[in-house]
């Protein structure tokens, strides 16, 4: 089962590389969320693959999604909560500076699908400020 979870996260990071804003609004449920780094919401696989397309072939030509995985879990046999490390860039980023907290769901006709996804900017200089004054306040 998360070898088919990540699978869906594998594809829409294929769709994004190639550009195809059909194939990655596909990845998501018909009523999903989809809030970006930037604040925006879309909402549906239909209009988050319509306003990618526009990205793709504007801002967003040529661009890579590099995406690794942190964690998976799930919770029965229907969803599961993907957390990942990526960047998007013209080339191989030196590090994966932004966070993004998936969640899926097998949907009625037993595929996968991100039913949401928030996307966040990781500011290690704040961490590292936070820690030094509130070390109790470090995750694991």
């Amino acid at each position: 089962m998360v070898s088919e979870i990540q699978a869906v996260i594998q594809r829409s990071q294929d769709a994004w590389n190639r550009g195809d804003g059909t194939a990655y609004g596909a990845c998501f449920t018909t009523d999903a969320t989809d809030v970006t780094f930037v604040g925006t919401v879309y909402h549906g696989g239909a209009e988050i693959g319509r306003a990618h397309q526009v990205l793709f072939d504007s801002f967003l030509r040529g661009t890579r999604l590099n995406v690794e995985i942190v964690e998976t879990r799930t919770y029965g046999d229907a969803v599961a909560v993907v957390v990942t490390r990526g960047e998007v860039g013209r080339g191989r980023p030196k590090k994966l500076g932004k966070l993004a907290t998936y969640t899926l769901v097998r949907e009625s006709d037993g595929e996968w699908r991100i039913a949401a996804v928030q996307k966040t900017r990781r500011k290690p200089l704040m961490e590292a400020v936070s820690f030094r004054f509130q070390p109790a306040s470090r995750p694991r």
